[in-house]
């Protein structure tokens, strides 16, 4: 699914997470609840943490990787509520969620588990947050995975406000103001879409004066005016910024959109019988010939229905003789859903989590580069 210039793909491609598949495994994946608001915090995440140690310990991880695991935990509640840790020989990534998983989970096994790190991805895209008066805005661009950046955009502050009295100059002054606005409104729109386009937001959420919403609103470009969203709050002081709760409910309206938006390519390229397939079989195919633009994956997918891969990312299939008719004379067995994301991080192929009520058959398809 290709993205036109000043838009976000609305698939998740994520090359970082492609390194996580070239350690020789296994390898263990922990998701484990590390929420900050509960009494003894740090405690209770390692109370979290140990049951999923003894069920790893069990299917034979090796102490080495749990005790790397484990240094992890105490402080992860300060990072966020649920801590991720992909862990094996000369491994480890660690990421942190806002919000905790649905259930404790760790898994050893050849290759990681990382879709709960692709859903992460897609629920949290870069936003870039404007807090607008007449003068200016105060801009800060979040990202999940770096520092904020914020920037100042302001303008003139002279002249600024109008006056009441009458007569010819106070009409003159007034079109000044109005001049100083217009022209303020336009220097924070430019650097808005200087900010965007670095970031790579997703979405442009503003709060503030009325009137200096009206007019940046009116000098923002098409593309940057479809990801702009007014909520409620302000620039002054004791305005309070953007609201947490509406800014979160907003980026969920997003994520949904992209969704629907790739659902919708995925059906009209599937109802041409053209750029789209579905199914297990189809999908490993058109990803063994690296013709995936996006891979869709069921939210729930079946993780325990079995694949098989090789040393590329584009050597997999549904039985260890498919892998050996591609002259691989070792095929690994590992759930499908690993081995359909390491071989779409594998080809930069994006990624998409889809509802499984709205999800191709078997919880995967693809909208394909070529047909």
């Amino acid at each position: 699914m290709e993205s036109s210039e000043g838009r976000v793909d609305a698939a998740v491609r994520a090359p970082e997470l492609a390194s996580l598949f070239e350690t020789d495994g296994p390898v263990a994946s922990v998701y484990v609840t590390t929420v900050a608001d509960v009494e003894n915090a740090a405690q209770r995440s390692l109370q979290h943490w140990k049951t999923v140690r003894g069920d790893l310990e069990q299917r034979g991880a090796p102490t080495d990787v749990l005790d790397a695991v484990e240094e992890q935990v105490p402080d992860a509640h300060h990072e966020g509520a649920c801590l991720g840790v992909v862990a094996g020989p000369g491994l480890l990534h660690v990421e942190h969620h806002v919000v905790p998983p649905p259930a404790d989970s760790g898994r050893w096994g050849p290759l990681p588990a990382v879709l709960p790190l692709v859903r992460w991805r897609q629920s949290t895209p870069p936003v870039v947050v404007v807090l607008a008066d007449r003068t200016g805005a105060d801009l800060t661009a979040i990202r999940r995975d770096r520092p904020n950046v914020e920037r100042e955009a302001d303008g003139a502050d002279f002249p600024i406000t109008k006056v009441h009295a009458g007569g010819w100059s106070s009409r003159r002054y007034d079109e000044r103001v109005e001049r100083t606005w217009e022209d303020n409104a336009e220097h924070v729109a430019s650097e808005v879409a200087r900010l965007a386009t670095q970031v790579r937001a997703r979405l442009v959420v503003a709060a503030g004066d009325e009137r200096a919403l009206a007019l940046l609103t009116r000098e923002l470009d098409g593309p940057l005016a479809e990801r702009f969203r007014i909520l409620e709050g302000g620039r002054a002081a004791g305005a309070g910024g953007v609201d947490d709760g509406e800014l979160t409910q907003a980026v969920a309206e997003a994520v949904e959109a992209d969704t629907d938006r790739v659902l919708a390519v995925f059906e009209e390229e599937r109802g041409q019988d053209d750029r789209a397939v579905e199914g297990a079989t189809a999908t490993m195919e058109a990803l063994s010939r690296a013709a995936v633009d996006v891979l869709l994956v069921a939210d729930g997918v079946d993780e325990g229905r079995p694949a098989w891969f090789g040393p590329a990312p584009t050597a997999l299939g549904a039985g260890a003789g498919d892998l050996r008719d591609m002259g691989v004379a070792d095929p690994v067995e590992a759930p499908l859903v690993d081995v359909l994301l390491r071989a779409a991080l594998g080809t930069s192929t994006g990624v998409r989590v889809v509802p499984a009520d709205r999800a191709p058959r078997d919880g995967v398809g693809a909208i394909l580069r070529w047909s």
